[in-house]
């Protein structure tokens, strides 16, 4: 068992971007509201309607926006903080680097939104 340790902290040690490998870079994020059928757009592009699961890149940093007819419209953006994960790189350049790249620096916070679209008056 100590030995199955040391192989994998030395692997983390030697090892680029160890967020990248250890937690990828998407993450499966699920949506939802009190209106079926929303439209979910990121950036302005069309996800998906209500309710689903999308893989979004951690690297994503624009805004979400969910609408349906005769309801106003709730833009949101996702709750993420540092991926401590990423602290195996130590002073490994690279591979912060690369965790920063691919998004894998982050974790996003929040695996569901569960959004309230309130009616047009």
């Amino acid at each position: 068992m100590k030995m199955k340790n040391l192989l994998l902290l030395f692997i983390c040690l030697s090892a680029t971007s160890c967020a990248t490998i250890f937690t990828g870079s998407t993450e499966k994020i699920n949506f939802d509201s009190n209106v079926k059928g929303a439209i979910v757009e990121f950036d302005g592009v069309e996800v998906g309607e209500t309710p689903f699961t999308l893989k979004v890149k951690k690297s994503f940093n624009g805004t979400i926006k969910m609408s349906s007819d005769g309801y106003q419209d709730k833009n949101f953006e996702l709750m993420k903080s540092f991926n401590g994960v990423s602290i195996l790189n130590l002073s490994n350049l690279l591979g912060w680097i690369i965790d920063y790249a691919t998004g894998a620096i982050n974790k996003i916070d929040k695996k569901g939104y569960d959004i309230t679209l309130k009616e047009d008056k």
